[in-house]
C-alpha cells in the first residue's frame, strides 16, 4: 500500500519494497508530483511494475554527470565523426539551463516537454524548427542510452514532439524565396573579377566550386589522385575539417552523408585550369622542397607553410573581397555558387534527380527549393502552351 502525503508545494509517495533475496522491507520514496492524483498513479504503476518484477531502481546520477559518460560512449562506438562528436555535445549543452544539477530520475515527460517549448520561445528569440529537431534527436538519443543502462525506468523523451512555428495561408504566399544564388551574368560578372583582380589561386577556386557545385571542405581536401584528366572526372572521398583554423591542425574526414561519396563530369575549362595550377604547383614544390607539406593537395597554402590544404575561412574572405570589387552582395558565401550551380542545371534543364546526384544529395530541401523556384517559370509556360492548344481545338 502506498503512502501519500503533502511535501512542500508538492506531493511524495513511498512504495514499500520487499527485498526478494534480502526479504527486508525497503521504501521507495519519490517526490516532485504537483498534485496528488499524479503522484498515485505514479506510485501505483511503480506497484505494478513490483509485482510483475519489471522493477528497475533508477540511479542517483545527475544529468550532469551522465552528460560527460554519453558522449564518452558515444565517441567509444567509432563509427562517429569529429565533428558529429561536437554537434551532439553543443546539442545535450542546450538542456543544460533545464536539467543542470537534476537527477535523470527526476526528469519526467512534462519537464522534458517543457524544455523543449521553452527553447523553441517566442519570436524575437525562436530557436529555428531544424535546429530544435536536431537537438531533441539528441535528447533521444541520451535518454535511450540512460535507459539501456538502467539508470531511468521510463524514458522522458517519449511521446514529446517538438513545437514547430506555424505559418498562415497569407504568411507563406508572402514568403520570400530567401535562398542566395547568383543568376548567370552575375557568376560570369564574379568569375572575370576573379581572374582579372583575384589573389593567387581565386580563379580556379571560385571556378571549380561554381562549376561543381562542390562544397568548400570537399574542395579544400580535394587531392590529385581525385581527379581523372583522361576522363574528366573528380571523385569526392572526404571532406576537410578545421573548426580552430589552424593551418597545421587540419583534419580529413569520410563525406557528410554515403550520397556525398560520388564521382562528377568536370567540364573541359576547369580541366585546363586544373592541368595549368598542376604545373604552376610542380614550380612551387621544387622551390620549397625541404619545407613543402607533400600530401597531394590540390589547393594549397603557397607562401606560408606552403602544402598545406587552403582553410574554408580564407576562401570565405576571398569571396567575399571579391563580391565586394565586382559590386554584388557581400552575404554570399562559397556555398551559395553551390546554390548558383542548382540553378543553372535547372536552367539548362537538366532533371533534378540528376542535380541531387551530382551535388551528392540524397534529399534536400534547399536544393529542391531553388529547382522549384527555377523552374516555375517553365512550367507556367507548358500551362499556357497547353492552354492555347486547347483553344485551337475548339475554334
Amino acid at each position: 500500500m502506498a503512502y501519500i502525503r503533502k511535501r512542500g508545494k508538492g506531493w511524495q509517495y513511498t512504495v514499500n519494497f520487499i527485498d526478494p533475496i534480502t526479504g527486508e522491507r525497503k521504501p521507495i520514496p519519490k517526490g516532485g508530483f504537483r498534485t496528488k492524483k499524479e503522484a498515485q498513479l505514479a506510485a501505483a504503476e511503480l506497484e505494478r511494475e513490483l509485482a510483475q518484477g519489471t522493477y528497475i531502481k533508477e540511479s542517483d546520477i545527475t544529468f550532469d554527470e551522465f552528460s560527460e559518460e554519453f558522449i564518452e560512449r558515444y565517441k567509444s562506438t567509432g563509427k562517429v565523426k569529429i565533428s558529429t562528436v561536437r554537434v551532439r555535445t553543443n546539442e545535450i549543452g542546450r538542456f543544460k539551463p533545464y536539467f543542470s544539477g537534476m537527477k535523470l530520475k527526476d526528469i519526467t515527460k512534462k519537464k522534458y516537454q517543457e524544455a523543449l517549448n521553452k527553447m523553441k520561445g517566442g519570436e524575437k528569440k525562436a530557436t529555428a524548427d531544424n535546429t530544435l529537431k536536431g537537438i531533441h534527436g539528441t535528447g533521444k538519443m541520451f535518454f535511450k542510452m540512460a535507459r539501456e543502462l538502467d539508470y531511468i525506468s521510463k524514458d522522458p523523451t517519449e511521446f514529446a514532439y517538438v513545437p514547430i512555428s506555424k505559418k498562415t495561408v497569407e504568411e507563406l504566399e508572402n514568403e520570400e524565396f530567401k535562398v542566395k544564388y547568383l543568376e548567370k551574368e552575375q557568376l560570369a560578372l564574379f568569375l572575370t573579377t576573379a581572374k582579372e583582380h583575384g589573389l593567387p589561386q581565386d580563379y580556379l577556386i571560385f571556378l571549380i566550386l561554381s562549376y561543381t557545385g562542390m562544397r568548400a571542405g570537399e574542395l579544400c581536401a580535394l587531392k590529385w589522385r581525385d581527379i581523372n584528366f583522361d576522363e574528366e572526372t573528380i571523385s569526392i572521398t572526404k571532406t576537410y575539417y578545421n573548426p580552430t583554423n589552424n593551418t597545421l591542425n587540419y583534419q580529413l574526414l569520410t563525406p557528410k552523408t554515403k550520397s556525398s561519396r560520388r564521382v562528377i563530369t568536370i567540364d573541359t575549362l576547369v580541366m585546363n585550369e586544373l592541368l595549368k595550377h598542376k604545373r604552376e604547383q610542380k614550380e612551387l614544390i621544387l622551390k620549397y622542397r625541404k619545407t613543402y607539406h607533400d600530401k597531394d593537395f590540390v589547393i594549397t597554402k603557397i607562401d606560408k607553410l606552403p602544402g598545406y590544404p587552403e582553410i574554408i575561412k580564407t576562401i570565405e574572405n576571398r569571396m567575399r573581397r571579391l563580391l565586394k570589387k565586382c559590386g554584388l552582395s557581400e552575404n554570399l558565401t562559397p556555398h551559395s555558387l553551390r546554390h548558383t550551380h542548382t540553378s543553372l542545371l535547372a536552367e539548362a534543364g537538366v532533371e533534378l534527380q540528376d542535380i541531387m546526384d551530382r551535388l551528392g544529395h540524397k534529399d534536400d530541401y534547399t536544393t529542391k527549393s531553388v529547382y522549384l523556384h527555377v523552374t516555375k517559370p517553365k512550367k507556367k509556360e507548358a500551362s499556357q502552351k497547353f492552354a492555347e492548344l486547347m483553344s485551337g481545338l475548339s475554334k
